[in-house]
């Protein structure tokens, strides 16, 4: 199905590109989600009026994004978590500990911002990325320890590295 996208989508095109998805992509994500518009000759016309505003809101978006960025530079966390004497988590660490620990400390950050490939089953220091905007990105530090004093340690010698 071919589609025009409303707005910057990663791996696929941005703002106002023609592009080419699968059906199931278009109808269950793209097009609920207002991101994209079926490119039939109406839809066309309609986006090319539409344009200048889209490209407004979308200016308003990676503006609050990129702020949003700014502020969280640096940020650390250190999460508190249970641990055998090898360093495996009794539980691990996921997307939902970490956006409440964000919450914690007064960055209101969703959860589907916070991308990790995996959850975190070890103590140790951590990058993790969040994608602010499609254009916006910012990795944070999360430490998982079983004490602060430990948390401390791990954090100078990643730090050292």
């Amino acid at each position: 199905m071919e589609v025009i996208l409303l707005e910057h989508v990663d791996k696929l095109g941005k703002m106002g590109d023609k592009v080419t998805v699968k059906n199931g992509y278009a109808r269950n994500y793209l097009l609920p989600h207002n991101k994209a518009l079926r490119a039939t000759e109406a839809n066309v016309a309609y986006f090319e009026k539409q344009k200048a505003e889209l490209e407004a809101h979308n200016k308003a978006l990676f503006d609050t994004a990129s702020a949003k960025a700014e502020a969280l530079k640096g940020f650390k966390a250190v999460l508190i978590r249970q641990a055998a004497e090898t360093g495996q988590l009794y539980g691990s660490v996921t997307i939902r500990d970490i956006a409440s620990a964000m919450k914690e400390a007064g960055h209101d950050i969703e959860r589907r911002l916070v991308y990790l490939e995996k959850p975190i089953k070890d103590l140790g220091v951590y990058k993790v990325q969040l994608n602010l905007h499609p254009e916006v990105v910012q990795t944070i530090l999360i430490n998982v320890a079983r004490t602060m004093d430990e948390a401390a340690k791990q954090e100078k010698a990643f730090l050292a590295e």
